[in-house]
């Protein structure tokens, strides 16, 4: 009965780490290039705020992959 949730644990994991990054990079997106519009020299630090939360989903995938090497399928 354990084996059953654990790959269910783990796409849950990458799952909502997936949702809450496309979430935020809608909201910094349209805010990156509103402020490009105005201020081009502010590239290099929209580029990064973009990939800040592209973390999230490596970290789910960590957690998904502890999750399946802890508890095995």
């Amino acid at each position: 009965m354990t084996t059953i949730w654990v790959p269910i644990a783990a796409a849950g994991a990458i799952g909502a780490t997936a949702i809450a990054t496309a979430w935020a990079q809608s909201k910094i997106g349209a805010s990156v290039s509103a402020t490009l519009a105005e201020k081009p020299e502010l590239a290099a630090t929209a580029l990064i705020l973009i990939a800040i939360p592209e973390t999230m989903v490596i970290l789910g995938f960590v957690v998904a992959v502890l999750i399946i090497l802890r508890l095995g399928v």
